[in-house]
């Protein structure tokens, strides 16, 4: 089966090399960038300025290789990569949950931002914590690194 995407606009972010990014938006307190929207798709963004937060899906398209098993970032053991955030996947497909600050015309100003810049956009939604917070989630090997992200930045093990 063949599914095909395309993208709705681009990420702005001050991240122009994969190495040194935080690893997630929560690892860094400010990261502003832009999300800019094609000019086709700046009717979709009608009555977002009332949200905190949005979901912005994107395809990391810098990442040249796929692996099932990884060490990530939090770990130093080797872990399946489905049980990790590691972006070498078969869809490179990214998620991240970010700040955002107003809405001018097809610009999104946002903050808390983990992407490299000119990333393509695929998607957007508002992040609302009713539908979107579990507190009752578990974390699986996680746990042992709650409380690590703050500052964590990526390195080159997924070039």
């Amino acid at each position: 089966m063949d599914i095909t995407y395309h993208a709705i606009g681009l990420i702005c972010s001050p991240f122009k090399d994969l190495e040194a990014m935080p690893i997630q938006p929560a690892s860094k307190a400010s990261a502003p960038g832009r999300v800019e929207i094609f000019p086709e798709f700046v009717d979709g963004l009608k009555d977002l300025d009332g949200f905190s937060h949005i979901i912005l899906l994107y395809h990391m398209h810098a990442i040249r290789e796929q692996a099932l098993t990884v060490t990530p970032f939090l770990d130093s053991s080797p872990r399946g990569l489905f049980a990790t955030r590691a972006p070498t996947r078969p869809n490179p497909i990214g998620l991240s949950i970010v700040k955002l600050i107003r809405v001018d015309g097809g610009v999104l100003y946002v903050d808390e931002l983990d992407i490299l810049d000119g990333t393509p956009l695929l998607d957007l939604k508002p992040y609302v914590p009713e539908f979107d917070h579990r507190p009752d989630a578990r974390i699986g090997w996680l746990e042992k690194a709650r409380g690590e992200v703050k500052g964590k930045t990526s390195d080159d093990r997924f070039r």
